[in-house]
């Protein structure tokens, strides 16, 4: 058994036909341009530590029930139940409603949020925004017109003062 394909002479003549279009029966067509197709996925780089955070986003429309664990931004327009624990920002958008209880670096309220902030460094409460729950937080800014029913401890360094177990009622208040 030969592992190879003996070759076969052919004339010159059959090479021509076997090329030349006007041998053959089929209508010669000029070659069209094409133009290069942008792939539609590109992958996004891995973070580095001089960029920006990726933003994670819960469409309006959505509804997750679950956990959030991780780095990044997240950014709440949905609905969502469970506990939020972002080494970033959490952002709930107006008309978003999260249950759970929440930790991030900055929160920024303008939906609903039932469940309380156990660590951050900075809670804005916005317009729209409603906190049903307790907060723990270096800064608190509030917005005329927010809401909030629970108790709020900011602008305390536990490490500093010996005052660690103040806490002011939540009904209204602003501090920036």
């Amino acid at each position: 058994m030969a592992l190879w394909k003996e070759s076969v002479k052919t004339s010159a003549t059959e090479i021509t036909e076997a090329t030349d279009p006007a041998h053959r029966s089929i209508p010669e067509t000029k070659p069209e341009t094409q133009t290069p197709v942008q792939p539609a996925f590109r992958p996004t780089p891995a973070p580095t530590p001089g960029k920006p955070r990726a933003e994670s986003l819960i469409a309006p429309d959505i509804t997750i029930e679950g956990k959030i664990e991780g780095e990044g931004h997240v950014r709440i327009a949905g609905n969502f139940k469970g506990d939020v624990n972002v080494r970033g920002d959490l952002t709930i958008e107006p008309g978003a409603k999260v249950t759970g209880s929440v930790r991030a670096e900055k929160v920024t309220i303008a939906g609903e949020l039932i469940g309380n902030i156990e660590s951050a460094a900075h809670v804005e409460l916005q317009q729209s925004g409603a906190l049903t729950g307790d907060l723990k937080a270096g800064s608190l800014s509030v917005a005329a017109g927010s809401r909030m029913r629970g108790q709020a401890e900011f602008g305390w360094d536990d490490a500093k003062d010996g005052n660690s177990g103040h806490k002011t009622q939540g009904h209204s208040g602003t501090a920036s």
